[in-house]
């Protein structure tokens, strides 16, 4: 393989894990050409609500197991909860070896101060609705995979593939309403807090903007998901980058050697040597 590019932190959310919806492949094949300083999994990195033991693919496993290895090679991995992973909160804070499990981050980059979180806690749907909420994320997931479907039936007729899934959710005047409020009130709190960076996942909408307003300004970024868009945040060199990923840039296929597909060896795996390091925060 060839050599991997290095950056200072990446930052993934929404990748949603044991769903059909799960762009895990191409994730893997990111995640190997990298060598991250710091890895932060933005939540939903496994959804739980929509978990059937009888569906996790080899390269679903084959992420966690890349996320394993950087900790155990000595990168910081911090793993924040979002609302389709949210039953972990009842653990955090927690630090087992590299791992850290928590609601939310703080850091200091070069003199700024970063604010890490999921964001679900400023979406009441989400705590008001919740049934309604796992209603619509396994609706969400169908139309990925019907948009698939319909794409490779129509590319031997040389019909360029369509993200009509991505057009719907942005036609829904509803939906557009709620992630415009969702980044407000991110932006609004990011702001009284004084905070330089206000980084986000949930609403799967890639974005970095630079707002500025009578009362203050500062960047907002939301590293999207790794179900359409295949998005992730990246800081190299002092300045945060937003990373999409294309099939093309990549030469090789991902690698699946020594992977375990079983639960029991993941878990064997993660405790063997780790235990006489776990510790609350």
């Amino acid at each position: 393989m060839a050599d991997k590019r290095e950056i200072d932190i990446l930052v993934l959310s929404d990748v949603h894990l044991g769903t059909q919806g799960s762009e895990a492949n191409a994730l893997l094949q990111y995640l190997q050409s990298l060598a991250p300083k710091m890895l932060i999994l933005n939540g939903d990195i496994i959804d739980i609500w929509q978990f059937r033991k009888g569906y996790f693919p080899q390269a679903h496993w084959a992420v966690l197991r890349h996320f394993m290895n950087l900790a155990e090679s000595g990168v910081p991995v911090y793993y924040l909860t979002g609302n389709h992973d949210d039953s972990l909160r009842r653990l955090t804070p927690f630090r087992l070896g590299n791992i850290y499990l928590q609601d939310k981050l703080l850091l200091e980059l070069d003199g700024k101060r970063a604010w890490f979180f999921h964001g679900d806690a400023y979406d009441p749907s989400v705590h008001k609705g919740r049934f309604w909420a796992k209603i619509g994320g396994q609706f969400y997931d169908w139309s990925i995979m019907l948009n698939r479907g319909m794409n490779r039936l129509l590319k031997p007729l040389g019909v360029p593939p369509s993200q009509f899934s991505k057009r719907l959710k942005a036609s829904v005047k509803a939906a557009v309403q709620k992630m415009n409020d969702f980044e407000q009130k991110a932006i609004e709190v990011g702001m009284a807090k004084g905070y330089d960076y206000v980084v986000c996942g949930h609403v799967h909408r890639p974005q970095h903007r630079e707002i500025v307003t009578e009362f203050g300004q500062l960047t907002y970024l939301n590293s999207g998901d790794w179900m359409e868009h295949r998005s992730a945040l990246e800081y190299v060199d002092k300045a945060w980058q937003l990373y999409h990923y294309r099939a093309e840039d990549f030469a090789a296929p991902a690698c699946f050697e020594g992977v375990e597909n079983n639960l029991e060896e993941l878990l064997r795996s993660i405790e063997d040597g780790t235990l006489d390091r776990f510790s609350r925060l």
